[in-house]
């Protein structure tokens, strides 16, 4: 996947639990998913792309966004490479902006538009990007990119298409959750079958249409998910690998590039490097 017209900057932001990565590439990437909500806007060229919300296509201007476990992939349209800027951020940071900017509905609430523009909110996000990654913020930065994140969250937020139907077969979500606790812990497609409750050609049928991926896509996503984790609290890749449930360190650099196009390594360096927030504003009336 790296080449010439493959270049990615991964950098942390001011807020742990967000990191900021802006990437100029001809490549094509695979299906895969995050763990983590994605915001960002196509800064050149155009892309396209397969989402769990239909076929995409995104221009220069135009904002773009994933949900976590969202199965997706990426190819440049038209020109041969396009360059975006994508924040990545955990849903425990973004559940509090959700419930503001869905005034408390936060049931079945996810990004309904995988891609959007005008209302200004490409704006909106590149001052957010700028913010976050700014080493030296102005004193009223914080608040200002609090505002930014509310607009952008509140201008791509909808419920989720089926949200108030019949939720996925019990089975199915035990077979789900059991790759999801321990994703590093081997598990073989008779025992997730028989924790289901179902035949194995059944239960790949049922797995394949709840998640997008078939049992092994999804546990080898969720190990990925695992180890950047592990990277983003300063665990060292050999170690973070072999605790995701990997061979060592280059097997999971081999599916840590083809999911985020850079390696654990650079990963882990760039999150070492935090900038220091913006100071809080002091309001106090002075004598």
């Amino acid at each position: 996947m790296l080449n010439r017209d493959h270049v990615v900057e991964v950098r942390a932001t001011h807020r742990p639990g967000v990191h900021a990565v802006r990437m100029r590439s001809s490549c094509a990437f695979g299906r895969h998913s995050h763990d983590q909500f994605g915001i960002g806007v196509i800064a050149w060229g155009a892309q396209a792309s397969a989402s769990g919300r239909g076929p995409v296509e995104a221009e220069a201007g135009q904002l773009i966004s994933v949900n976590p476990g969202e199965v997706h992939d990426g190819r440049p349209l038209g020109e041969a490479t396009r360059t975006w800027h994508m924040l990545y951020l955990d849903p425990e940071v973004l559940a509090p902006v959700l419930l503001d900017a869905t005034e408390g509905r936060t049931g079945g609430v996810e990004f309904a538009y995988p891609v959007r523009g005008g209302d200004g909110l490409g704006a909106a996000f590149r001052r957010l990007y700028r913010t976050l990654i700014t080493r030296d913020a102005k004193p009223d930065a914080g608040l200002a990119a609090e505002v930014d994140l509310l607009a952008v969250v509140a201008g791509l937020v909808g419920r989720a298409p089926g949200a108030a139907d019949a939720p996925t077969a019990l089975g199915v979500r035990r077979a789900i959750a059991r790759i999801d606790d321990a994703p590093e812990v081997p598990v073989s497609l008779a025992e997730l079958a028989a924790i289901a409750g179902f035949s194995a050609f059944h239960l790949v049928r049922l797995f394949k249409a709840a998640t997008g991926l078939p049992p092994h896509g999804y546990r080898l996503q969720r190990q990925v998910q695992h180890a950047r984790r592990l990277l983003a609290v300063g665990i060292p890749p050999a170690e973070a690998a072999l605790e995701a449930g990997f061979a060592d360190q280059s097997h999971l650099t081999r599916h840590y590039v083809r999911a985020y196009g850079v390696g654990p390594g650079a990963y882990a360096k760039a999150m070492a490097r935090r900038p220091t927030p913006p100071p809080l504003l002091d309001v106090r009336r002075r004598s």
